[in-house]
């Protein structure tokens, strides 16, 4: 694989990352849920990106890591979901 996909990568798990880390900052400052569940979101997105740079760029053909990539976006969004729905004021 190329060293410029391999970057995005990488580059989107370090802001995925960033993004968790500072919306949890954010809410140990305000104690707003909303910014507790984005930060888990976002947790959960970061372990996706983890995934697909494990699965297209260490593992590139050996192993198939589709489903759990599959898997942990959908509990990170889900995450985000049950906020919205469940968490509205």
């Amino acid at each position: 694989m190329s060293v410029v996909p391999a970057s995005v990568f990488l580059l989107c798990l370090i802001t995925s990352a960033a993004c968790a880390m500072l919306l949890f900052r954010q809410f140990v400052r305000t104690r707003t849920r909303l910014l507790f569940w984005s930060a888990l979101c976002f947790a959960g997105l970061t372990v996706n990106n983890l995934l697909v740079f494990i699965d297209l760029v260490v593992f590139a053909e050996d192993v198939s890591l589709l489903p759990l990539r599959h898997l942990s976006s959908l509990a990170a969004l889900g995450v985000l979901l049950y906020a919205f729905v469940w968490e509205s004021d």
